[in-house]
């Protein structure tokens, strides 16, 4: 494998990233935008959200849906306006997190489930569906810590990292969006973060471990690659690029905000891979 090399610097803290447009797109979660930047390293600034962007995705009319972690609601922009798409906080009392969006736009939302950066113990939470009329409810319970998320090509299967529980898990795929025989996919006996699908049914895991890592995992748990960082945790990762073989991977020395002293704790580097991308997002 190629050496990785930086692709955007001066970043506070890099998450969700999505392939799209010819760009990738991510959430610079603590300054409080959503970014996309061609492969170039030529960056725009799509939309400010002011209590932290986290999951992206976009519905089938092309509006951007966009997880708003602090006041846990799930906005949508259409390029001009910023609207309220769903509020989910009567379904939970923490921080939304990352999300994956359906080829029907229906979103999958996931949590903390405790506060993190306080420092209290860890509690089991939900996955919440979001409808594309914005109706929710909750589709998964019981999950450590549900993060990054994907779908399989075929649509019949969602793969979610469970940071706490150190596992990728796996659900069917209803067709009214439901979610049920759940099964580990993978053991991983590090916490997953962000996470990619590729075409021969591997995920590539970002570890936001200290010094962190991106794994490529077979289902049952079979590291095929690695990719070890020396200084900085894994956070999230996608796979795009003009062949879908361009391995984005999101870095960041602390999540912590108030461990944050200015742009250059996060950064996006890329590395050429032998197998592109599939599934969703």
């Amino acid at each position: 494998m190629p050496e990785p090399t930086v692709l955007l610097d001066g970043l506070l803290f890099p998450e969700g990233p999505r392939w799209h447009d010819h760009r990738l797109w991510f959430s610079d979660m603590h300054a409080h935008e959503v970014v996309a930047v061609d492969m170039d390293g030529n960056r725009e600034t799509i939309v400010e959200i002011a209590n932290d962007p986290s999951g992206l995705g976009w519905l089938p009319n092309g509006d951007l849906l966009i997880v708003s972690m602090k006041d846990r609601k799930l906005l949508r922009f259409n390029g001009d306006s910023l609207e309220e798409h769903a509020s989910l906080g009567r379904l939970t009392p923490h921080l939304c997190n990352d999300m994956v969006v359906d080829s029907q736009g229906r979103a999958y939302v996931g949590n903390f489930g405790f506060d993190l950066h306080a420092g209290d113990t860890p509690t089991p939470t939900s996955i919440i569906l979001a409808t594309p009329e914005g109706q929710i409810r909750v589709v998964a319970e019981d999950v450590a810590f549900p993060n990054g998320t994907v779908i399989t090509p075929n649509g019949s299967t969602l793969i979610v990292g469970e940071s706490m529980g150190r596992r990728l898990t796996a659900f069917n795929i209803e067709a009214d969006g439901s979610l049920t025989n759940r099964r580990v996919w993978a053991e991983l006996g590090v916490p997953p973060d962000g996470i990619a699908l590729d075409a021969e049914n591997c995920i590539w895991v970002a570890v936001p471990t200290q010094p962190g890592a991106f794994l490529r995992v077979a289902e049952g748990g079979e590291i095929k690659q690695r990719i070890d960082l020396e200084d900085r945790g894994g956070f999230a990762c996608m796979l795009g690029g003009p062949n879908g073989t361009t391995l984005f991977m999101l870095e960041a020395t602390s999540s912590n905000p108030t461990d944050i002293a200015g742009p250059g704790n996060g950064r996006i580097r890329i590395v050429e891979v032998d197998v592109p991308r599939a599934g969703l997002p």
